[in-house]
């Protein structure tokens, strides 16, 4: 089969489109053809060698599958060949921490990619416990867009911040694929939302997701605006996938007892404080990291309402997977962006 892999750490040009072995699914797997993947943070992340610097070389880059079941290993009953589905992007990689409660503590969890070799390819096998059928009713290259970013929004939106109607709810970087998801499962859950973003350009996009108030963070203080918005009360809830300056920001923009969402350092992650911050204000701060199989299928029942609709940002070809990355690391799109094998 054909992937895109990296050899070597560093810039976007040591992504390489190649001949690979094509996975063998196991007893208890299931072997997916891809017909799109999805391009995260993350992948970013695993290609500079900024994180997990230790993981095996070669490697296939990828979190993000839709597709369709074409072998299925001989434990299996619940799926048939020909099923159109969706990989749970992390999952326990040993199968006695499978049961583990929350998932993401099992001591063998990991993220495909990350854990081991993922998406950006022609096919990839998975356990058949950690695949869902795809209900979303939508394209592959629109579905692609979800896995991640729905595991990931609604753990930290739902179930880490506990946002619930009426909240006053901030989002972080409202443009970008988490933070445009993060948005409109708040909405959903009927918060009020705040959103950021640091152009002018973004600000209607993010509006159209459904934020009742956008700011561009380089023209005004985040603290500042929260604190009017609320009557200076302060946010319920703040999902921070930023990090860096953001962090102390966003202590300072809850209300008392207000709780904050640390789910990603796209800014740094790095983070500086004053500490009575937090005990004058009894702030509780969380992380949120992915989510569950559970969650997953939760957002997808609220793609299928029309309550989510999937950002699309751009779609290339599997091959220029190196490109997709330099639009992902310059900013140059709004959503997600997906490959095609």
């Amino acid at each position: 089969m054909k992937a895109a892999l990296i050899k070597e750490f560093g810039g976007t040009e040591v992504l390489q489109y190649t001949e690979v072995e094509t996975p063998v699914p196991g007893t208890d797997e299931v072997l997916v053809k891809i017909h799109a993947t999805g391009v995260n943070r993350l992948d970013h992340y695993l290609r500079e060698g900024k994180m997990m610097p230790d993981i095996p070389l070669p490697h296939i880059l990828g979190s993000d599958a839709v597709g369709e079941i074409v072998t299925i290993g001989a434990d299996v009953d619940e799926f048939a060949v020909g099923d159109k589905v969706m990989v749970v992007p992390g999952y326990p990689m040993k199968k006695e921490d499978q049961n583990i409660t929350p998932i993401t503590l099992a001591p063998s969890y990991g993220i495909i990619g990350a854990a081991n070799q993922g998406t950006y390819a022609e096919y990839v096998k998975v356990p058949a416990k950690f695949v869902v059928k795809d209900i979303s009713g939508l394209s592959s290259e629109l579905a692609a867009t979800l896995p991640m970013v729905t595991v990931t929004g609604v753990r930290a939106v739902k179930e880490v911040g506990q946002v619930k109607a009426g909240d006053k709810v901030v989002i972080l970087a409202g443009n970008s694929g988490t933070g445009s998801f993060n948005i409109q499962v708040a909405k959903a859950l009927g918060a009020d939302v705040f959103s950021t973003t640091i152009s002018d350009s973004n600000i209607d996009f993010i509006k159209e997701l459904g934020a009742d108030k956008v700011i561009n963070t380089k023209k005004e203080d985040l603290v500042t605006a929260v604190k009017e918005w609320t009557d200076g009360k302060g946010a319920d809830v703040i999902i921070d996938n930023l990090g860096g300056e953001f962090f102390s920001k966003s202590i300072e923009a809850l209300k008392p007892k207000g709780v904050l969402v640390s789910m990603g350092f796209a800014a740094s992650p790095k983070v500086s404080f004053d500490v009575r911050g937090l005990f004058f204000g009894q702030t509780i701060i969380r992380g949120s990291i992915m989510g569950t199989k559970e969650d997953l299928e939760f957002g997808l029942d609220l793609v299928r309402q029309g309550k989510i609709k999937p950002q699309l940002g751009a779609t290339l070809p599997l091959s220029e997977a190196n490109k997709a990355h330099d639009l992902l690391v310059n900013g140059g799109v709004r959503g997600n962006i997906v490959l095609k094998p």
